[in-house]
């Protein structure tokens, strides 16, 4: 899914915790970051965040059941 937005991050993460596949951040620059790894978590979200060049990302889970998870927390790109 195309992301502009994680409405509410602390929750995003909790979310994270349950998901059993792995759930990729991927920039346009195809940068990919493991986001069930926590240390990545940190620190590339951190960057990601803080970065106003990057303005939308796609996520990708691995496994379908854990979209359910993390959905309510996206803002998608229209």
């Amino acid at each position: 899914m195309r992301v502009k937005q994680i409405k509410n991050i602390d929750g995003f993460y909790k979310a994270l915790e349950k998901c059993n596949g792995r759930v990729e951040l991927i920039t346009d620059e195809r940068d990919v970051l493991n986001l069930t790894s926590t240390l990545t978590q940190f620190i590339g979200l951190t960057t990601i965040f803080s970065n106003p060049n990057i303005s939308e990302y796609e996520i990708v889970c691995y496994d379908a059941r854990d979209f359910e998870y993390i959905k309510e927390f996206l803002v998608p790109v229209k």
